[in-house]
């Protein structure tokens, strides 16, 4: 079992920058590719930015250039620095977790991740 606490969300302006960050509980977190979903009212999670267990990225068009993703193994946690934040970044975002075999594939699709953090609201004003 895994448990996943995101924290590092809040209120800012268009133009802000911030960084979530995830930490988990797991003995062996290098075995895990993670990634980071956001939610918006009346809208599907959708995947804004994946990590391999190699560290190999993937952005979504909507946040490729502004957002990055990291990992650190020895401390078990994953990262997102979000810049040049839109109103359209608005939403909750959560840090999920996929144990795999498989150093090099990236996974896009909630429902191949098998662990989830609680979220952190992201509002990002006009």
């Amino acid at each position: 079992q895994v448990q996943l606490v995101e924290s590092g969300g809040g209120l800012v302006q268009a133009g802000d920058s911030l960084r979530l960050s995830c930490a988990a509980t797991a003995s062996t977190f290098s075995s895990y590719a993670m990634g980071w979903f956001r939610q918006a009212p009346g809208k599907e999670r959708e995947c804004v930015a994946a990590i391999t267990r190699s560290g190999g990225t993937h952005y979504a068009d909507s946040v490729k250039d502004r957002f990055t993703i990291s990992r650190d193994n020895n401390k078990n946690t994953v990262a997102l620095q979000m810049n040049s934040l839109k109103p359209a970044d608005t939403a909750v975002y959560y840090c999920a977790a996929k144990n795999t075999a498989y150093r090099l594939n990236v996974y896009r699709d909630a429902s191949e991740y098998e662990y989830w953090g609680q979220g952190t609201q992201v509002t990002v004003s006009s």
